[in-house]
C-alpha cells in the first residue's frame, strides 16, 4: 500500500519531465506519450526493487531510451498516419518558438544520432553510460555524436543564413 502511494507520488512529480524527455528522444508528442506510458508501466512492475536500490527517474529514463531504440530497430522507417489525435497536445510541455529551430534540426537527424545527442546533452551522460544504455561501443557513441553535431551545426547555420538573407 505504501509502495503504491510512493509510486503515485513519483508519477505525479516527474511525469511532465519524463514526457519532455520522451519528446526529446522521439521528436513527436504522441510517441513521447507512448514512451512515457510504457516506461511507467514497466517501472511500476519493478517499483519495490527500484525504489530501494536506485534512482527511479534514472531507471525510467533508461527504459525510455531502450524502448525508443527497440522501436526504430524493429521499424527502421517512419509510419505516417492521417488521423486526428484523440486528445489535444499539451503545448506547455513542448519547445518554445525560440527553440523550435533547434528542435526541428534535431528531429531531422537519424534516430541513433539524435538519441546519442539527447543522452549526452539532455541527460548529461558520459560516453561509457550512453554505450551501456544503447548497447553499442564507446567509439560508436562518439561517432554518432560527432556526425550528429556536424549535421546540427550545418542545419542551424543554413537556417541562420536564410534568415539573414530574408531580412536584408
Amino acid at each position: 500500500m505504501e509502495d503504491d502511494s510512493r509510486f503515485e507520488s513519483f508519477v505525479a512529480d516527474r511525469a511532465d519531465a519524463l514526457l519532455r524527455y520522451g519528446y526529446v528522444l522521439s521528436g513527436n508528442a504522441h510517441d513521447a506519450a507512448d514512451l512515457t506510458q510504457e516506461a511507467l508501466i514497466r517501472l511500476h512492475r519493478a517499483w519495490p526493487r527500484v525504489r530501494r536500490k536506485q534512482d527511479p527517474e534514472a531507471y525510467t529514463r533508461t527504459i525510455m531510451a531502450r524502448l525508443h531504440i527497440s522501436v526504430w530497430r524493429r521499424r527502421r522507417r517512419e509510419h505516417l498516419f492521417g488521423e486526428v489525435p484523440d486528445a489535444p497536445v499539451r503545448h506547455d510541455l513542448l519547445p518554445s518558438e525560440a527553440e523550435q529551430g533547434l528542435w526541428e534540426a534535431l528531429k531531422g537527424l537519424p534516430r541513433k544520432q539524435r538519441t546519442v545527442l539527447v543522452l549526452r546533452y539532455y541527460e548529461d551522460l558520459a560516453d561509457e553510460e550512453i554505450a551501456r544504455v544503447l548497447g553499442i561501443s564507446r567509439g560508436t557513441v562518439r561517432s554518432h555524436a560527432s556526425l550528429g553535431l556536424g549535421k546540427l551545426r550545418s542545419a542551424l547555420s543554413h537556417d541562420r543564413r536564410e534568415a539573414e538573407e530574408g531580412v536584408s
